[in-house]
């Protein structure tokens, strides 16, 4: 972790810590309609990717890809949607979701649409996200 980082209160509320790898924060987004994965480097006031050094930039696009593989693989979703946007929360983050066709938000994004759900049993969920993701 990079000196004077601190995590964006918003994405700490709506979501659930998983672990740490080379520097990357993994959360797991609590609206259980979606499996929705975050990865946030731990580096002081990044915002956009070219923020990043080569060796964080190059650690966060694999770790993207990795879970965007694991995640399609384990949830059997139809398409995958990996993106970063920043304009509501500054700090750098990549949103990693598992689409199916006809969810809540189904064709669009899936940014404030409908109500979040709650997820039952969270704890379960968390830690078979830890183990899919080595964490």
């Amino acid at each position: 972790m990079t000196a004077n980082w601190r995590l964006d209160e918003r994405l700490e509320q709506d979501s659930f810590w998983l672990g740490t790898r080379n520097g990357i924060e993994f959360r797991w987004m609590k609206d259980a309609r979606y499996a929705w994965l975050v990865l946030i480097p731990q580096v002081a006031d990044a915002e956009e990717w070219h923020d990043l050094a080569q060796p964080m930039r190059d650690d966060l696009f694999t770790l993207s890809m990795q879970a965007a593989q694991r995640l399609k693989k384990a949830t059997g979703a139809d398409k995958m949607n990996v993106a970063n946007l920043g304009n509501k929360v500054r700090q750098l983050h990549v949103h990693v979701v598992a689409r199916h066709i006809g969810d809540a938000a189904w064709p669009g994004p899936v940014w404030g649409v409908g109500q979040a759900q709650v997820h039952d049993q969270p704890e379960a969920t968390l830690q078979e996200m830890r183990d899919l993701f080595d964490l």
